[in-house]
């Protein structure tokens, strides 16, 4: 009896140790949204007829599609096991990563871009239904930092190395996109089978107030955060600017920052409490003034990139870990799509709207103008934040 209880214990073991990796895998596929930060200003300078704008968009512009892909999903999970889903997702990063090498075009590179929307989707959306599908409470919370470490990781992997491809060619840097095809294998051997999401009259898809309000913030979150990604290859300035090298350098920084406070995201909550998500926002707003002041010091733009990645680091997994807490089982999947849906309006819209609100009142649409308003609009995001929690804690608390 207890030899089969320590068999069935291994078994546990390996079956969270494969779902960890294919979590990992998942949030790769993720990463690869970031593959041209290091390289678009190497992008720009190839094609001047392409205005600064739309060349940023490259990093944006995949939300369009993520958006209706995260939301579909939602209900495609009551159709389709999560895990296929997973795996068309890796083998569809692959391919449209691979596109552009077709043609010297920014059309086509635009449209592989766009494309790539649809995995970005599934996987963002997915990513942390599968977490919520396997873990409960604070174990959930444990891996989801686990989660945002290695979003983190895969960011840090895709523009480290897309930085040094593209140090003499940018268009080299594509080669990043066979972390795709790794994924797929990964998800397709480690992820043990999820099955279909069963909906029932006891227990259908339904959300609450909670969702939207925290989808809300994290919108909000991603509109601002955005900017530090598609500014920073055109922020540096002095010996530094126009450096590819330099921008992964610190564009890696950032993801790294992600891992790190993502593996120790249990303590941070511990500390913070119910003010995570708030805190999380203003450490975005110390990076955003460091980058503002220092952007011809590389290690002090490092030092407000690492602010900058704890910000994501520490809010994605705590949003996540409140929305799925806050619905049912079956609605987990929902949730998180529609949290995804609007992160990557955020993103979609972040780079258009801050430029147009930079040149509107501070007269140009400088980086270091984007990164004024982002740091501000933060700010102000944050306080309403707080007010937020203190009126639901206070609820609570006459509950």
């Amino acid at each position: 009896m207890q030899q089969g209880k320590v068999l069935s214990q291994d078994g546990q073991k390996k079956k969270e140790f494969g779902v960890i990796l294919s979590v990992v895998g998942i949030s790769f596929i993720q990463g690869l949204q970031y593959a041209a930060s290091p390289v678009l200003g190497a992008i720009s300078a190839h094609y001047p007829q392409v205005g600064v704008g739309t060349v940023q968009m490259l990093l944006t512009v995949p939300g369009i599609l993520a958006i209706a892909v995260a939301l579909l999903s939602g209900r495609l999970v009551t159709k389709v096991s999560k895990k296929q889903l997973l795996i068309t997702a890796g083998l569809l990063a692959g391919i449209t990563g691979f596109l552009p090498f077709l043609s010297d075009s920014f059309t086509l590179l635009f449209v592989s871009r766009v494309l790539y929307g649809i995995p970005l989707g599934l996987a963002t959306a997915l990513n942390s239904a599968v977490v919520a599908e396997f873990f409960t409470g604070e174990k959930r919370t444990r891996v989801m930092g686990i989660q945002a470490a290695s979003v983190g990781a895969g960011i840090a992997v895709v523009t480290s190395v897309s930085g040094m491809l593209g140090a003499v060619d940018f268009h080299t840097s594509y080669f990043i996109n066979i972390i795709g095809f790794i994924s797929f294998a990964v998800i397709l051997l480690c992820l043990p089978e999820t099955g279909k999401v069963v909906v029932t009259e006891s227990e259908p898809i339904r959300l609450n107030r909670t969702v939207f309000i925290v989808a809300l913030f994290g919108f909000l979150e991603f509109f601002f955060l955005m900017t530090f990604t598609t500014n920073i290859a055109m922020h540096l300035s002095g010996k530094l600017a126009g450096s590819s090298a330099a921008s992964g350098w610190i564009t890696g920084v950032f993801s790294a920052a992600q891992i790190a406070v993502g593996l120790v995201l249990g303590n941070v909550t511990k500390l913070t409490k119910k003010m995570t998500l708030p805190a999380a926002m203003l450490c975005f707003c110390a990076g955003g003034v460091i980058l503002i002041l220092f952007s011809g010091n590389l290690p002090m733009l490092m030092a407000g990139a690492v602010l900058c990645g704890f910000s994501q680091g520490i809010f994605l997994p705590t949003a996540y870990v409140d929305e799925t807490s806050a619905v049912n089982p079956a609605s987990a999947s929902m949730a998180s799509a529609v949290f995804t849906s609007a992160t990557c309006l955020g993103q979609l819209l972040s780079p258009t709207c801050t430029n147009a609100a930079a040149s509107a009142l501070l007269g140009s649409a400088s980086t270091t103008h984007v990164y004024t308003v982002a740091a501000v609009g933060m700010a102000l995001s944050a306080v309403a934040l707080t007010v937020w929690k203190n009126r639901e804690n206070a609820g609570h608390a006459a509950d």
